[in-house]
């Protein structure tokens, strides 16, 4: 079963194991998620549940979308995902964290990550300063650009200044450490990506497999 769910991350705290040890964790308010659609091979090319959670207003959503929620008799969703699953849902079921998700599971998360704006080559992608001292006037730049006649040019993937986060980013193999079914709670050790109040896809980590 490939267990998946959608939440907003909360923030950061931190839990105490039985040795005392503190835990830096993560808290998700998940769901409950609401299945919009079944897609399967005969029809679509492969099999897939999307789900979705959070209310919103019918006024902000498309004519494609209205037509989707009332095909299940639904109130609108703010937020639709996809997830891959070899499982049947009927539509309009409801799925809460504790259906899915244990303590002792693995997990990947993904969101997108903390835009920082434009960004030097030191930040960005952790390259050294040059000289401080002795006369250098070049401190923060992103060094040599490359050769000279042959091939001259700038290679493609050259490590540049530009912008920096804002990006999907997927932290994996994840220890789920409380699942709190009544409050939609997931608890997750270490951080991550995304600020407070971002949207996560949490999926059954591909490593513990």
């Amino acid at each position: 079963m490939g267990k998946f769910m959608l939440g907003r991350k909360a923030g950061m705290t931190q839990l105490f194991n039985e040795e005392g040890l503190a835990i830096p964790a993560t808290v998700i308010e998940c769901g409950p998620v609401v299945v919009v659609q079944n897609k399967k091979d005969e029809t679509d090319g492969y099999k897939s549940v999307k789900v979705g959670f959070g209310s919103v207003h019918a006024n902000r959503i498309n004519k494609p979308f209205k037509g989707q929620f009332d095909k299940v008799g639904i109130e609108p969703l703010k937020v639709l995902r996809e997830f891959k699953t070899d499982d049947d849902f009927e539509l309009g079921q409801t799925i809460t964290v504790s259906d899915m998700f244990a303590t002792g599971d693995r997990v990947d998360v993904s969101g997108t990550s903390k835009g920082k704006g434009f960004a030097g080559p030191i930040k960005r992608h952790g390259q050294r300063t040059g000289p401080k001292t002795h006369g250098s006037k070049y401190h923060r730049g992103v060094g040599s650009m490359g050769s000279t006649t042959d091939p001259g040019r700038v290679f493609k993937g050259k490590k540049m200044p530009g912008h920096m986060g804002a990006a999907r980013v997927t932290v994996q193999n994840l220890d789920v450490v409380m699942v709190d079914g009544e409050r939609h709670i997931l608890v997750i050790k270490g951080a991550v990506p995304g600020p407070k109040g971002s949207v996560v896809e949490i999926r059954t980590s591909v490593k513990s497999k």
